[in-house]
């Protein structure tokens, strides 16, 4: 190996398995130089890494361009296939750790770990060179022969797990429509101690009536338009609006006052699932453009509607699929022009489209 061209990598060395591996810093125009990425570049029997999604990669470039004071990235794990050699450093304490891995040009390099990292990096890049300065922790091994490649992605994968949207929901301060959610469940006098703020789902025992993302993208549909400039505001106005809402639907105000558990609530109707919650906050959206004054007029019919599963005549093919509630876009749809005929407020163009449709589809079975 020696005369030969080598990468050189300032290291740590550590042991896993038994088996060598080695941490360094890399320059991030470095990144799509050395780690092969395209399926073409790869042989059939390296084709075990997951298919590059493409779509995500423009959202990723786009997170770290719009966040170049505060991106974050975790290391990227690779599998090198040549002769590598590594040289403590001298005079140092941990001399033994400290070093320089030295890779042989020649060297075959595998992303077990980060490839849609890679590409949104080589894709950022573009835009902002000066990011080839900055540096991303890559973990390397050594594989001969990659014959633990496969072995190595399916290890490196088979316990991860994504953290549930609300969670993501909760920890994320770039979001502004995540922060007035916070902060609208703050205000609301109803959402207090309803809402689950970490887990996705609820349990039949949970006293939660609803999940944060739920209400995220409520709010989402709520605010659809408006001005959200003054958060503080715009918090405070949508919490009244949920408040309002509240007071018209008893079985809510039956769980807040501990007269009937949040688990019979959710097991027998829709009004606190995502799909009637995002319905509501769609309804909402025209609520919010009146006068306050007029806000319980408009809203009042919701006490009297049947929100109740067994109520197939109003919500099978809207929010229920054979009975199962569903969040597809359409059956949103649907949802919200059930809620806006309820309250006597006109549908849309494209929504009345969608109502025909569905009403078609009705009479024709």
């Amino acid at each position: 190996m020696n005369g030969a061209f080598e990468y050189v990598f300032p290291s740590i060395k550590g042991v896993q398995s038994g088996r060598e591996y080695f941490v360094s810093m890399c320059p991030l125009r470095l990144i799509p130089k050395i780690f092969l990425f395209d399926d073409d570049e790869l042989n059939p029997e390296l084709r075990a890494q997951r298919t590059l999604n493409k779509g995500r990669v423009p959202e990723i470039a786009e997170y770290i361009l719009g966040n170049l004071q505060s991106y974050t990235f975790s290391a990227i794990t690779a599998s090198i296939d040549g002769d590598v050699r590594f040289v403590p450093a001298t005079g140092t304490t941990h001399a033994s750790l400290l070093g320089t891995l030295h890779v042989n040009m020649q060297s075959r390099f595998i992303i077990n770990d980060g490839q849609h990292r890679r590409a949104a990096i080589e894709m950022a890049l573009k835009s902002e060179p000066s990011l080839g300065d900055e540096t991303i922790a890559v973990v390397f091994f050594v594989d001969r022969g990659l014959e633990r490649c496969q072995q190595m992605f399916a290890d490196l994968n088979r316990y991860a797990i994504r953290p549930s949207r609300s969670l993501g929901l909760l920890y994320d301060h770039r979001d502004q429509r995540s922060q007035l959610t916070k902060l609208i469940v703050l205000k609301s006098k109803f959402f207090c101690d309803m809402v689950e703020m970490e887990r996705n789902t609820l349990s039949e025992r949970s006293r939660k009536l609803f999940t944060l993302s739920a209400i995220y993208s409520a709010n989402s549909a709520l605010l659809d338009g408006i001005d959200t400039s003054n958060t503080d505001e715009t918090a405070q106005l949508c919490a009244d609006y949920w408040d309002t809402v509240s007071a018209h639907i008893p079985e809510w105000q039956r769980v807040k006052e501990s007269r009937l558990s949040a688990g019979d609530v959710r097991r027998d109707f829709i009004h606190s699932h995502s799909v009637a919650l995002q319905a509501i906050g769609a309804v909402g959206n025209h609520v919010l453009r009146q006068p306050k004054t007029a806000w319980n007029k408009t809203l009042s019919p919701l006490s009297k509607l049947d929100w109740s599963r067994s109520n197939a005549r109003t919500w099978e093919g809207r929010a229920m699929v054979g009975g199962t509630i569903s969040k597809a876009s359409n059956n949103v749809a649907l949802t919200i022009n059930q809620l806006k005929k309820h309250l006597n407020i006109p549908l849309g163009p494209d929504e009345q489209r969608t109502e025909d449709a569905f009403l078609r589809g009705q009479h024709g079975k």
